[in-house]
């Protein structure tokens, strides 16, 4: 593992497989995906989302950036959150996507008790292709994602054609 230091607040960490380029062979969505957390050991975490994503029939990871270490924001009295993005296709619509990667969040141990809380592993979908979308449970692109570091930094060394 690898740590480039951005500036005060803000470090920059590169694994085996974060980031990571592949050749897309799936005729699926364009999508990508931003990952989140700030409990235990979040890298490992994200190696472990990383192979659990590569063997599903449902999503094909094309490309993942570096891993930004950096301050929470909303509910500041917690640890700081490591944040990666992943550009994936899937067949899957947009809410069946969101209920997978709900299922999957479940599965690593995430629980919801309140807004911007410390977590285990949050997935977001930040685009959906060009889909643009607002309902109860999902908006496309995701709310905020222009003013978060979190999304930009990493956002900054994809290679891939990913907004």
């Amino acid at each position: 593992m690898l740590a480039k230091k951005l500036d005060e607040r803000h470090t920059l960490v590169k694994t085996t497989r974060y980031p990571r380029v592949s050749i897309s062979t799936c005729k699926g969505h364009s999508v990508l995906l931003g990952i989140g957390g700030n409990i235990g050991d979040v890298v490992r975490r994200f190696n472990h989302l990383f192979v659990l994503l590569k063997r599903s029939k449902f999503v094909e990871v094309i490309e993942s950036s570096p891993i930004l270490i950096n301050p929470p924001f909303g509910y500041v009295k917690q640890k700081d959150f490591y944040n990666a993005l992943l550009l994936i296709k899937t067949p899957l619509t947009p809410k069946k996507l969101l209920r997978y990667l709900l299922h999957i969040e479940k599965k690593f141990g995430r629980k919801r008790s309140f807004q911007d809380a410390p977590r285990t592993l949050d997935i977001d979908i930040i685009f959906y292709e060009n889909v643009t979308m607002q309902t109860e449970s999902l908006t496309l692109p995701h709310h905020g994602w222009m003013e978060r570091l979190s999304v930009l930094v990493p956002l900054s060394y994809m290679k891939g054609n990913v907004a």
